[in-house]
C-alpha cells in the first residue's frame, strides 16, 4: 500500500506543516507514506505527471484558499490516469463544506474534516492493516464506492486533539535547509473575530512548554534561518509566551529569525521588557489591528484596545531591535473609504516596518459567512473569496484601495524608499493621500501594466513629484516648500543605503567625491578599519569594493537674522557588509573635509539631509 500526501504550496521557501505532522503522527506506518510538496507557480501538468509517475494507491492532498483550485483539477485529471486510486482531501479549505462538496466533487473518496492527525493514522490502520471501517472513523466525509452513486456518509466529530501527543515533524532538519520552518505550540484561539476561522475552536490547547524548548532547540542549533510559529495569538497565555521569549533570548545562535503572530494590547510590562532585550533581528511581529473604527470593531466581535496597541507598539519600536508588521483588512462591515482612510493614517502614524492592507475574506465555516447572508457583503464564489463591494464601498473604491495596496507594497514594505516617504509625506494632507495620488499616477500613465525595476521606480517617484508641483500647490494644508534637489539627495541616500552602485543613475545629480579624497581614504587602510567592523583582513582596495562613498552638499542658514546660507558638505561612507537586520539597510558612517586631501569622522548614526 502506498500512500502520498501531497501539497501545493504558496511558494517554493514554504513547507507545509500539515503533511509532515500526519506523516510524523503515522510514523509506524511511514514505510507506506511519501511526501510531495509543489506550488502553485508549478504548472498543473508538471504535478498531475509527478503524482502520476509515483502511482500511489491513496491520494491525500493538502487544501487551502490558495491552492483549491489547482487541487481539484489536479485530482480531477488523475481520477482519469489512476481511476482506482483514493482521492482524499483535507485542510481547512474543505472542512467546512465537506459533505456539499463530496456530492459535486464524484471522484473523490473521501474528506477529512478538522484536525487530521487521528484520522489520517486510523485511515493508514484501514488501508495497510485492513482494521476498523470508514464509518467507525470520527471526521469523515465519505463514499464506500465511487461507481455505484451512493450517498455521502459523515461521521462523528473529532474531539480535540492533545497537542503535545503529536510528534515533532523536523526529525530530518536537513531538508528544510532552503526553506521557512512552519512551527506551532499552541492550537485554538481565545478570541472571535468573525472573518476568522480560528474563533470557530475557542479553546486553547498548548504544546507542553519543556518540549517546546527542547524543539526549539533544535533550530537553533542547526541555524535555521527563520522559524514562523503559526499559533493564533501567540501570547494570549503569558507565562507560554514569556517560556519562549526568555529561551529564544537566553539561547540566542545570532542568526536564527522566529516570527510571532501577537495582540500588542494584551502585552505585559515584563514581556515588553523580555523583548527590548533581544538582538536586532532575533524576532519579528505580525499585529492585526484590521480597523480602528469602533462600530467596525463591535460588529466582527473583536476585541481590541487601540491605546494600549499603540502604546505596545511605540514601546517596541523605541527599541530599534524588532520587525514589526501590522495589518489592516478593507471591506469590513461599516468601514467606508473615508473610514478606511483613518484605520490607514491611524495605523501608519504607529510606524511599522510593514503596513499589510489586505482585503476581507468570506471563509466558509467562519461568522462572517454567516453576516455575509444578510446581503451587506458581496464576495467571489472562487477562493479565495475576496470582497467585491459591501453596503459601506463600493467596486470602485475597493479598486482605489487595490492601487494603494500595490503602491504601499512597492514604496513603503520594501524598505527601499525609507527617507523619500518621510520627506514627501509633509507634501500631502496625509499619508494615505500620498500612496492614493501615487497609485493614482501609475494608473494615469498606464505604468501598471508595465514590470519596473527597482531603479526605475526611484525615476518614476521623481517624475510624480515633478509633475504635481508644477504651478500647483500639492495640498492646501501644505505649509513646506518643496525641492526637486532635496528630493534627489535624500532619494540617492537611500538608493545607497540598499545598492553598492559603482555607476550612478543617470535621473540623480550628484556630487563627485574628489579624487584626492577618495585615494587618501582607502590607503589610510588602518584608520579605515577603525570605523569599520569586521575588515580587519581586507585591504583597502578590498575595502572600497564593499563600500561606497557619496558626497551630500547642502544649504543651511548660517544667520537667523540675514537668513544667509552656506553650503555644507558631508561625506556618507555606506558600509554594505553590516547591514541593519530589520531593513538591510548599509550602516553609514558620515565624515566631514579637514583639508584636500583628508577627512575627520562625525559619526555613524543613520540620518538625511534636509
Amino acid at each position: 500500500m502506498k500512500v502520498l500526501l501531497a501539497a501545493i504550496n504558496a511558494k517554493y521557501i514554504h513547507s507545509n506543516l500539515a503533511v509532515y505532522c500526519l506523516k510524523s503522527y503515522a510514523k509506524k506506518y511511514e514505510d507506506h507514506i511519501e511526501l510531495a510538496e509543489f506550488t502553485i507557480n508549478h504548472y498543473t501538468d508538471y504535478i498531475i505527471q509527478e503524482i502520476y509517475k509515483k502511482k500511489p494507491d491513496v491520494l491525500a492532498l493538502s487544501c487551502y484558499i490558495w491552492n483549491i483550485e489547482m487541487v481539484e483539477e489536479v485530482a480531477e485529471e488523475l481520477h482519469k490516469l489512476l481511476p482506482n486510486m483514493k482521492i482524499w482531501l483535507g485542510g481547512p479549505e474543505v472542512s467546512y463544506d465537506a459533505k456539499e462538496r463530496m456530492e459535486r466533487i464524484p471522484y473523490l473518496t473521501g474528506i477529512m474534516i478538522g484536525e487530521g492527525e487521528e484520522t489520517f493514522l486510523q485511515l493508514m490502520e484501514l488501508y495497510v492493516d485492513g482494521k476498523g471501517k470508514l464509518e467507525d472513523i470520527k471526521g469523515l466525509a465519505f463514499r464506500e464506492n465511487l461507481y455505484e452513486d451512493e450517498a455521502v456518509k459523515v461521521t462523528l466529530p473529532r474531539e480535540q486533539l492533545d497537542l503535545s501527543i503529536v510528534p515533532f515533524p523536523y526529525e530530518n532538519i536537513d531538508d528544510f535547509k532552503n526553506k521557512i520552518i512552519y512551527y506551532e505550540s499552541s492550537r485554538g484561539c481565545p478570541y472571535s473575530c468573525s472573518y476568522c476561522l480560528s474563533s470557530i475552536d475557542k479553546r486553547v490547547r498548548l504544546r507542553n512548554i519543556d518540549l517546546v524548548l527542547r524543539e526549539l532547540k533544535v533550530f537553533l542549533d542547526n541555524m535555521v534561518p527563520q522559524v514562523k510559529f503559526v499559533d493564533r495569538t501567540f501570547n494570549c497565555n503569558r507565562a507560554h509566551s514569556l517560556a519562549i521569549w526568555r529561551f529564544i533570548h537566553e539561547n540566542d545562535n545570532g542568526k536564527t529569525n522566529f516570527h510571532f503572530e501577537i495582540s500588542a494590547d494584551i502585552l505585559t510590562e515584563e514581556e515588553l521588557e523580555v523583548l527590548s532585550k533581544m538582538r536586532q533581528g532575533l524576532v519579528q511581529l505580525e499585529i492585526g489591528v484590521q480597523s480602528t473604527n469602533e462600530e467596525t470593531i463591535q460588529a466582527i466581535d473583536r476585541k481590541m484596545n487601540l491605546d494600549k496597541l499603540r502604546k505596545a507598539v511605540d514601546r517596541v519600536n523605541s527599541g530599534l531591535n524588532i520587525h514589526q508588521h501590522l495589518d489592516l483588512i478593507a471591506g469590513l462591515p461599516y468601514e467606508d473609504y473615508e473610514s478606511f482612510r483613518n484605520s490607514f493614517n491611524e495605523v501608519y502614524s504607529m510606524r511599522p516596518n510593514q503596513l499589510q492592507l489586505g482585503f476581507l475574506k468570506v471563509l466558509k465555516g467562519s461568522a462572517m459567512h454567516t453576516f455575509s447572508k444578510q446581503g451587506c457583503i458581496t464576495y467571489k464564489n472562487h477562493a479565495p473569496y475576496e470582497v467585491l463591494f459591501t453596503d459601506w464601498l463600493s467596486y470602485d473604491e475597493v479598486l482605489q484601495l487595490k492601487q494603494v495596496e500595490d503602491i504601499v507594497e512597492v514604496y513603503h514594505n520594501s524598505g527601499q524608499f525609507t527617507y523619500s516617504i518621510q520627506y514627501l509625506e509633509h507634501f500631502f494632507e496625509t499619508p494615505f493621500d500620498f500612496y492614493q495620488e501615487i497609485g493614482r499616477y501609475y494608473e494615469e500613465q498606464k505604468l501598471n501594466s508595465m514590470s519596473h525595476t527597482r531603479m526605475s521606480r526611484y525615476e518614476i517617484l521623481l517624475r510624480f513629484m515633478g509633475e504635481r508641483t508644477q504651478g500647483k500647490a500639492i495640498s492646501e494644508r501644505v505649509v513646506y516648500t518643496f525641492d526637486m534637489k532635496v528630493l534627489e539627495a535624500i532619494l540617492l541616500y537611500d538608493l545607497y543605503l540598499r545598492e553598492n552602485l559603482k555607476s550612478k543613475p543617470d535621473f540623480l545629480s550628484t556630487n563627485e567625491v574628489e579624487r584626492e579624497i577618495y585615494h587618501h581614504f582607502f590607503v589610510e587602510e588602518e584608520s579605515v578599519k577603525s570605523y569599520l567592523k569586521g575588515y580587519e583582513e581586507y585591504t583597502g582596495k578590498q575595502i572600497s569594493r564593499l563600500t561606497h562613498m557619496e558626497k551630500f552638499a547642502y544649504d543651511i542658514i548660517e544667520s537667523a537674522s540675514t537668513g544667509q546660507a552656506v553650503v555644507k558638505e558631508e561625506y556618507i561612507l555606506f558600509d554594505y557588509k553590516n547591514r541593519n537586520p530589520l531593513d538591510h539597510a548599509a550602516c553609514t558612517h558620515i565624515f566631514e573635509k579637514r583639508n584636500e586631501t583628508e577627512l575627520y569622522y562625525i559619526g555613524n548614526k543613520e540620518r538625511v539631509l534636509l
